[in-house]
């Protein structure tokens, strides 16, 4: 019983060590993630940034990190770290769309999907709204008031 228990002890201990021991995770200083930040993940799981994917063994945003830490200790300020991955990736890499040319689209869209359905309202609403009723006719006013003053006349 007791060299069993031994055995299987030292197997799981065996087995613990056969793991690789490969760093999963970058620290991510606060300079990596202020670029980062400005990256999108492309590990197709998460829809973090560089910085603040969380995801284990990452395959984009570990080796990301790690390229802009050498970029940063090269001297490379944050502009270019970020051209070159866009350079790289495209215009997906980044986390926000720039606000020039066609994708400042992307930034005006929301409100005026929002002023275009506000409008449909106020139209649907002038079009479908009861009319208000027309006043009476000034000649039927006087006539009536004439029948009044006569009958109130009669009463005297």
């Amino acid at each position: 019983m007791k060299t069993s228990f031994t055995t299987i002890a030292l197997l799981f201990l065996l087995a613990g060590l056969s793991i690789p021991q490969t760093s999963t995770t970058t620290y991510v200083t606060p300079e990596i993630r202020r670029v980062g930040d400005k990256l999108a993940c492309k590990c197709g799981s998460c829809n973090n940034t560089v910085a603040t994917c969380q995801m284990l063994q990452c395959h984009y945003s570990s080796p990301a990190r790690e390229k802009i830490a050498a970029a940063l200790k090269a001297g490379s300020d944050d502009q270019s770290i970020v051209d070159g991955f866009v350079k790289e990736v495209g215009l997906a890499a980044l986390a926000a769309p720039p606000a020039s040319g066609f994708s400042l689209l992307s930034y005006l869209m929301p409100f005026a999907a929002i002023l275009l359905g506000l409008a449909a309202i106020l139209v649907y609403w002038k079009r479908f709204r009861k009319p208000a009723s027309a006043p009476a006719p000034a000649e039927i006013s006087d006539r009536y008031r004439r029948e009044i003053e006569a009958e109130m006349a009669e009463r005297e």
